[in-house]
């Protein structure tokens, strides 16, 4: 027999081809175009990585794929029934939809993670190129496509390293070059200096800093303008010009850590600021004679929200408040994950301080510092906690980030994008990820 490895697991199909009988590939059902696009139509029983139809090419059999088939896609905006996706060079280059073929497994975009401060044990106030390339590789393993790595507030001369390692990151992710399954850093999020003392959290209040255009001006010239998202504390003095300024240069600022009012933060959002820092946590608690920042957040239709969905940070009865007000456009998945995430119970660095994790609780002088939740996990909780479908919860962690940051090529499914997926199964739980044509 010519033909080996063709499986079918879950209902979607994928056939793997060794070079050393493509020659007669089309003696098996396979439509012949060019020997780097073929199309499959010979289907058969195995044991294989779910989700998907896929034909390889001579020079990649084992992972490239040229054809792609599953039950359903789902795109930003809706979804494609029996999607027939044919993949060059890593890219899609054709959108079809089939008649049904008993395909079960559903397609979406990889997620978009704009608040994580590390994993692995790699936290990204001091990782090197090398220790944040292994971040990537842990975060592509939980369906993340692109990220943002966060900063946390620390003295001038660690964070001026971090802003320089990190553009490094980014400028690498940009050439293009991974030969592996790896989350690609596409900006900073800039989360301090300029927070509330009050509502700081685990800042350190010695590092904490007024708003200063000529202070953000320098850490976007050490960056070499890769800084993409701030949060700030609208409240404080200077912070409106801040605001303004940043945002006439593409940065999108998110207010948090923050003690505002709801006047002091309708303030900030006339001045440009479009989103919240993980609404809830470190920020003035809503009051029904003074709403405060939560209150006016939760108030506009304009302004997005991310939340912490692990059931730590925030109860599940309040995100489903969360997700009522903010609804499917305008709230944001994110993990706030650090550098233990991925790792055992234990004690980790989130900046210059020292964390302890305990049974997924993350704390710092009895506050919580951040979460060792993946945003995998972020998804199947908000599906627990809300009954939203799989649709809402994927287009939460991966659209609605894009498009607050004016990135949505970055996870908008179309002819000529990425060939960038997550796979799930009948069931609705993450099966594997497809980065650039290749399974990982």
């Amino acid at each position: 027999m010519f033909y080996r490895n063709i499986f079918a697991r879950n209902g979607i199909y994928l056939a793997r081809r060794p070079a050393a009988i493509w020659a007669q590939s089309h003696s098996f059902g396979l439509h012949a175009g060019v020997s780097s696009r073929l199309v499959l139509s010979a289907f058969a029983d195995g044991d294989v990585f779910a989700g998907c139809n896929w034909v390889v090419s001579k020079e990649e059999w084992k992972a490239m794929l040229t054809t792609l088939t599953a039950r359903r896609l789902l795109t930003d905006n809706g979804e494609i029934e029996y999607p027939v996706l044919t993949i060059e060079d890593g890219r899609i280059v054709q959108i079809e939809s089939s008649a049904p073929n008993g395909a079960t497994g559903t397609l979406t975009a990889p997620f978009f993670d704009i608040h994580v401060h590390g994993a692995r044990s790699y936290d990204f106030m001091a990782a090197t190129l090398a220790e944040i390339a292994e971040v990537g590789r842990f975060l592509a393993g939980r369906g993340v496509g692109h990220y943002l790595p966060t900063t946390v507030t620390g003295p001038m001369d660690t964070t001026l390293r971090a802003l320089e390692s990190l553009a490094n990151a980014i400028e690498e992710g940009q050439s293009g070059g991974f030969d592996e399954a790896r989350a690609i850093p596409v900006g900073v999020h800039l989360e301090g200096p300029f927070v509330s003392h009050i509502k700081r959290g685990v800042h350190p209040a010695a590092c904490i800093l007024e708003p200063s255009v000529e202070l953000f001006d320098r850490f976007q010239e050490v960056a070499r303008g890769h800084i993409r998202l701030m949060t700030l504390a609208p409240e404080l003095p200077h912070a409106l010009e801040l605001i303004e300024h940043a945002t006439s240069r593409g940065v999108r600022v998110t207010m948090g850590h923050s003690n505002a009012t709801s006047a002091e933060t309708l303030e900030a959002i006339a001045a440009g600021a479009s989103s919240s820092t993980h609404l809830f946590n470190a920020m003035r608690p809503l009051d029904h004679r003074e709403p405060g920042i939560l209150g006016a957040v939760l108030d506009r239709e304009d302004v997005y929200a991310e939340a912490i969905c692990d059931g730590v940070h925030v109860d599940p009865a309040i995100i489903r408040l969360w997700l009522k007000a903010k609804g499917e456009e305008r709230a944001i998945l994110v993990t706030d994950g650090m550098s233990a995430t991925g790792m055992p119970d234990g004690t980790y660095m989130l900046g210059d301080f020292q964390v302890e994790v305990k049974n997924g609780v993350c704390l710092s002088e009895g506050t919580l510092a951040g979460s060792v939740l993946t945003m995998d996990k972020a998804v199947a909780n908000l599906r627990r906690f809300t009954g939203s479908s799989l649709g809402v919860a994927v287009r939460l962690a991966s659209r609605n980030p894009a498009r607050m940051l004016g990135m949505e090529h970055l996870t908008d499914v179309k002819t000529g994008s990425a060939a960038n997926f997550n796979l799930y199964d009948e069931a609705g739980n993450r099966a594997g990820s497809i980065f650039h044509g290749r399974r990982s």
